[in-house]
């Protein structure tokens, strides 16, 4: 092997090993991250008074509830189609108001 081949592929052997390492690090950190957020978020939830895990649950069943009537919403749609409408058919009445 010549010097010049020698020399290309310790630089392609450097490149990955550095690539390596750096995405190794960045997965790394981002987990640590990751638990560090989710220590945070339970620290704050066993903290907090009464009236404000009352307000967490509203906001939680209010997101559940537009759930509920978006797959509810759905599901009379595909029962339409079912019995033969069309997608439009199916759709009837149910247009966004502006």
């Amino acid at each position: 092997m010549s010097a010049a081949q020698q020399q290309k592929i310790r630089r392609i052997v450097w490149t990955g090993a550095i690539a390596s390492v750096t995405a190794t690090g960045a997965w790394y950190g981002a987990g640590l991250k990751t638990k560090s957020e989710l220590k945070q978020i339970a620290e704050k939830r066993r903290e907090a008074t009464p009236a404000e895990k009352i307000a967490q649950l509203e906001e939680q069943r209010g997101g559940l509830i537009a759930k509920r009537m978006l797959l509810e919403k759905k599901i009379t749609e595909l029962e339409k189609r079912a019995q033969g409408a069309t997608r439009e058919e199916s759709m009837q009445g149910q247009e966004r108001r502006r």
